[in-house]
């Protein structure tokens, strides 16, 4: 097997991105970040949830184990809920745990499914969790209550979720994405198919809510506009590709200030994006394995990121002497996530 343009297996940090201690044992499947402090939870196909504190001091980052628990199968999906001590995580045993992590509680189970959960989200302005599942439904759960207070019905399995309130973007298999107005949650507000010609990986809501990216398989991000007068601002472009070869784009995120982007993908490349321009800011170099999960922290100032088998070369491409897990943190600078003035465009609206 050739193994021209591949990273080289040696270099597996090339990036030179602080790493974080005790990392999983399995694949990562999730990634996120609390919205009040520096705290980091990993998913992982290993059945734990895990939770560091990270540390950032100038230029240099450090992490500390604090937590995990575990799940009884793989874990699939995690959430920060806004008070920023409590996560939720879901996953293939078809149910969604509550963990009040930094206050030191025990876990509970406060959602259900009929297949694996593979998407939830904490919608603060509702006060309710919303959560996806390969079972084609998506649940709004009360934390009070045991039963979901509605349950909508999805064409097909729920891959990948974004909710910027009142947007949220739900992709399901068979390309369909479908766009809700949380106002009006019962109801689908617009159905699309995909722009992308193949499978959905992942989706983000523009920050203003007035459209959302998508990622997909075959190495491509659609930038997609709502409102059908800004048709014409649709876009689609190719990324994550070396020579013949094309990888999926697993992560997008926005940054939470300057509000570009960064994608991800079995590549193990990561790149900083401006959608307005037309642009990208900055190129990383490749790791030796699959980026399968990313998140930025609240301001944007550490883009966490994991490098792991992704399995989406079967197991028969899985190595264990090799298959080292690891996350990342990266300190991004300005000139990586701030847009840049477009040539010509001074005092232009």
């Amino acid at each position: 097997m050739s193994t021209f343009g591949m990273a080289s297996a040696s270099n597996t940090n090339p990036n030179k991105s602080a790493e974080v201690v005790s990392p999983p044992t399995d694949a990562v499947s999730s990634l996120c970040f609390s919205s009040k402090a520096n705290y980091l939870v990993a998913t992982s196909w290993d059945n734990q949830v895990r939770c560091w504190e990270v540390t950032k001091n100038g230029t240099s980052v450090s992490t500390v184990a604090k937590t995990s628990m575990a799940h009884d199968q793989p874990v699939l999906c995690s959430a920060w809920k806004d008070d920023g001590t409590t996560v939720f995580s879901g996953g293939c045993d078809k149910q969604v745990k509550m963990w009040p992590l930094l206050s030191g509680g025990q876990p509970t189970t406060v959602a259900m499914h009929d297949g694996p959960v593979s998407q939830l989200a904490w919608i603060p302005e509702m006060n309710l969790l919303v959560t996806g599942s390969w079972d084609k439904t998506l649940r709004y759960w009360d934390l009070r209550q045991s039963n979901p207070v509605h349950t909508q019905q999805l064409p097909d399995r729920c891959y990948s979720l974004t909710v910027k309130h009142p947007l949220m973007v739900v992709a399901t298999a068979d390309r369909n994405l479908i766009a809700f107005n949380l106002q009006n949650p019962q109801t689908e507000y617009k159905r699309i198919v995909s722009p992308l010609k193949y499978q959905t990986r992942c989706v983000a809501a523009f920050p203003d809510q007035t459209g959302f990216l998508v990622g997909s398989i075959e190495g491509r991000v659609g930038v997609h506009h709502l409102d059908e007068q800004q048709q014409g601002k649709n876009f689609t472009f190719k990324c994550h590709r070396e020579g013949n070869e094309i990888y999926a784009v697993n992560s997008l995120n926005f940054h939470p200030v300057h509000h570009t982007f960064a994608t991800a993908g079995s590549d193990g490349a990561f790149n900083f994006w401006d959608k307005d321009s037309k642009q990208r800011l900055k190129a990383m170099s490749r790791c030796n394995q699959a980026i399968p999960c990313t998140s930025f922290n609240n301001d944007g100032s550490i883009y966490a990121y994991a490098v792991c088998y992704d399995w989406g070369k079967g197991a028969e491409n899985h190595n264990p002497s090799t298959a080292k897990t690891s996350i990342y943190l990266h300190l991004p600078l300005e000139s990586e996530v701030k847009a840049k003035p477009r040539a010509g465009t001074v005092g232009k609206k």
